[in-house]
């Protein structure tokens, strides 16, 4: 997979959410979505 640069159509995925509630991006298809991803908590970096 090659890295996307700003402004790029990001591929489909799915994942499990907070409610461990599987979820994919395409649910979101035409509204604006924010995602954040932060190092697994104690761990360096």
């Amino acid at each position: 997979m090659s890295v996307l640069s700003s402004g790029d159509q990001a591929p489909d995925f799915k994942f499990i959410n907070q409610d461990e509630e599987s979820v994919e991006l395409g649910d979101f298809s035409g509204k604006y979505v924010i995602m954040w991803w932060y190092p697994k908590a104690s761990t360096p970096g």
